[in-house]
């Protein structure tokens, strides 16, 4: 058999593969944040004191950090599937925002947050709470990742699973942010980042064994 044959043999039964387009891609991912913010949302779990707080520098400060994080993490995250993309710049990118989100928040700690003691600035109990719900909340991003993750052609499918983590656990961050009670930025950095930490680290350990690498 010759060589053409062979080819025409192999790609009889293959069907057209959509191409790739980082915009309908980004599109999903906004859309399903939008609806899972929604939903969250509607369940009446937004902190009461939200008209309140609206437009005090400590809650600017969370929603937004928040939310360009997950942004760039996410547009970063997708550009990762590309067999041309340099994961490790993209991470290092979302490592250097969220070390400046860092040093941002230590300038917007509400009065009277820093004259109590550090445990209860942490409050480990509810912050556990805080944590896990963050994780829950970026599983179905995870999921979205995933799926668009597996339909490209990644040539580093580890940095690429570990950006999707960190872009999930942002955008999971940023829904929980509208109804946290608490004020305390040491608060936020220490449970938001556990809580995306374990969305990053359960993506780095799932996502690429679907490639069976």
């Amino acid at each position: 058999m010759s060589s053409e044959s062979l080819i025409a043999n192999l790609s009889s039964d293959l069907a057209p593969v959509q191409r790739r387009s980082m915009v309908r891609e980004g599109g999903l991912v906004l859309a399903l944040g939008t609806v899972e913010l929604a939903l969250f949302l509607g369940m009446g779990v937004m902190r009461p004191d939200m008209s309140h707080m609206a437009g005090s520098p400590y809650l600017m400060w969370r929603v937004g950090s928040l939310g360009l994080l997950a942004v760039v993490a996410c547009v970063l995250a997708i550009q990762s599937f590309s067999p041309t993309a340099r994961p490790r710049r993209g991470l290092m990118l979302a490592c250097v925002l969220a070390v400046a989100a860092i040093v941002v928040g230590a300038f917007v700690t509400p009065d009277g947050a820093n004259e109590r003691a550090l445990l209860d600035r942490i409050d480990p109990a509810r912050g556990m709470l805080c944590a896990v719900s963050i994780f829950v909340l970026s599983l179905p991003i995870v999921a979205l990742l995933g799926a668009l993750m597996r339909r490209a052609a990644p040539t580093q499918p580890r940095l690429s699973a570990l950006a999707s983590g960190i872009a999930a656990g942002a955008c999971g961050a940023f829904v929980f942010a509208f109804c946290c009670p608490f004020n305390d930025p040491l608060y936020v950095v220490v449970w938001y980042t556990a809580g995306c930490a374990a969305a990053a680290a359960a993506a780095r350990w799932r996502l690429p064994r679907r490639f069976h690498l």
